[in-house]
């Protein structure tokens, strides 16, 4: 086993001086603090980047608004879409060198990489560039009364709201990033992105991609640095929205400051501590393969993964065995070894985190399999999975965002939407069965934003995709983004 060999472009790459796109160039920064980034496989840093100061701050947004009611706003719909579509033609020819960027800062397989990073990513693309001219509004015949014979008619606009501020997680950033540029772009918004401290290259590199596809300078700009680099952006009176994707308790903070700035239009994508229900009648290999691919993906942190797993009571050992002959000896090494299966955790706070999980399982539930660090260079730990004692455990109601899925038994179906509900989260649920009729009937109990039936986590641009309760507000892809990157204006006519 051995790693591929990175590209000359990479590695050129990681070499430069690292800071800020703003307004169509990739700059420097007066500010004299830099961050580290590290590569999750060995604990060594491979380049530093500066953070944000305010002038920084300042010039990004003012950048943005000069694009929105510049160069942007006169660019036609129809141009719009061709410009996101060479941008997707870009991202598949620049791919590898994006995919391993990305696998060094995030520590995902090199597989996931090529395969969501950049070919997702361009899927994306293609599907918001075709809603450039479809963006519309409506008309209608007021009843007003007529005094003097005149009439009236009335129709409504849809209007793109100005500049949005992008805030983007660290464990799918040119995915997570390509979805917040495609919808403000292609609705005539302009913006400015943040990466997570932790995966700033890839953004970078694809802010310099856009411009190479024709997006004008200033209409997407790419800030660094820490929490207080987003904070000034949500405070910003020119930032007229904000679309996070992040932690429960970092989004309720963004949420609460964005209201307080100035009513500021805001969507939050937030985690979820995400149920799979296996009925009665479930295919025991199926549903163990389809659980294990999409639980443990990107060593499970996807906000969408299911974490808790309801199991009929008479077959709850047969379940865990299952999962722990499939999970032992799969193997775990560098992300950029295309024979290995597991990467490791993203960084050193994850790794943390979720040491401090296992010591929960021990205590509180069975370990079936995992529960430990590797003793070895990087941020690595086993997939892991746990019988709980009870419906209390906390290890079913806090979001370890890791890769540790927990099983509980049940003995009554209808007990299944009390338990799978018993959470603050509502971001995904799932059902596996081959019995139509009792998945159909179950679906509406659920709260969840999106309930799958034998599979889970799968996005489709097609799809809206958000959550409910704790798990955020506001709807991504589909037709739903629409409403959240737009003002609806109503115009009426008396003639």
């Amino acid at each position: 086993m051995s790693d591929i060999s990175l590209l000359p472009q990479v590695r050129e790459f990681l070499q430069r001086e690292h800071a800020h796109f703003i307004d169509g160039r990739y700059c420097t920064s007066a500010s004299a603090q830099r961050i580290a980034i590290i590569n999750p496989a060995n604990g060594e840093a491979i380049a530093q980047v500066a953070a944000a100061d305010t002038a920084d701050v300042e010039a990004a947004v003012g950048a943005a608004h000069r694009a929105f009611t510049g160069s942007w706003a006169a660019t036609s719909p129809y141009q719009r879409g061709v410009i996101l579509n060479r941008f997707a033609d870009l991202i598949e020819a620049n791919g590898e060198e994006l995919a391993q960027l990305e696998t060094l800062c995030s520590g995902k397989s090199i597989h996931l990489s090529r395969m969501f990073e950049v070919g997702q990513s361009a899927v994306f693309l293609r599907y918001y560039a075709g809603w450039a001219t479809k963006i519309n509004g409506e008309t209608m015949t007021p009843s007003l009364p007529s005094m003097a014979g005149e009439q009236y008619t009335a129709f409504t606009r849809r209007e793109p709201v100005g500049v949005v501020a992008g805030i983007v997680p660290w464990n799918f950033s040119v995915m997570i990033g390509v979805w917040k540029i495609a919808a403000a772009l292609v609705t005539g918004c302009t913006l400015v992105l943040k990466p997570s401290e932790f995966t700033p290259l890839t953004l970078l590199r694809l802010a310099e991609l856009a411009l190479e596809a024709g997006v004008p300078a200033g209409a997407l700009n790419v800030l660094n640095g820490n929490g207080e680099v987003g904070a000034q952006l949500i405070a910003h009176p020119q930032v007229a929205k904000v679309s996070f994707t992040g932690s429960v308790p970092t989004g309720l903070k963004v949420g609460q400051a964005a209201m307080a700035a100035n009513l500021t239009r805001v969507t939050l994508e937030l985690g979820g501590k995400n149920a799979a229900a296996l009925l009665p009648d479930f295919d025991l290999p199926g549903a163990v393969a389809g659980l294990i691919q999409t639980g443990y993906v990107h060593q499970g942190q996807v906000c969408a993964a299911p974490e808790r797993i309801y199991v009929p009571r008479a077959r709850l050992e047969e379940v865990a065995q299952a999962f722990s002959d499939a999970l032992r000896g799969a193997p775990i090494g560098s992300p950029l070894d295309e024979s290995v299966q597991f990467g490791p955790l993203a960084n050193k706070p994850q790794l943390d985190k979720m040491l401090g999980f296992f010591a929960t399982a021990h205590e509180q539930g069975r370990i079936v399999c995992g529960g430990n660090a590797l003793a070895c260079p990087g941020y690595f730990v086993e997939p892991t999975v746990v019988i709980a004692n009870s419906a209390e455990d906390s290890l079913l109601h806090e979001e370890t965002f890791g890769p540790i899925l927990t099983l509980l038994g049940y003995d009554d179906i209808s007990k299944l939407p009390g338990l799978i509900n018993d959470s603050p989260f509502g971001l995904t649920a799932s059902i596996w069965s081959n019995d139509l009729s009792s998945a159909l009937r179950l679906i509406p109990q659920l709260e969840a934003g999106t309930v799958y039936v034998n599979m889970h986590t799968f996005l489709d641009p097609a799809v809206p995709f958000g959550g409910i309760k704790a798990s955020g507000t506001g709807r991504e892809f589909g037709s739903a983004f629409i409403d959240d990157y737009t003002e609806l204006k109503s115009v009426m006519i008396r003639y």
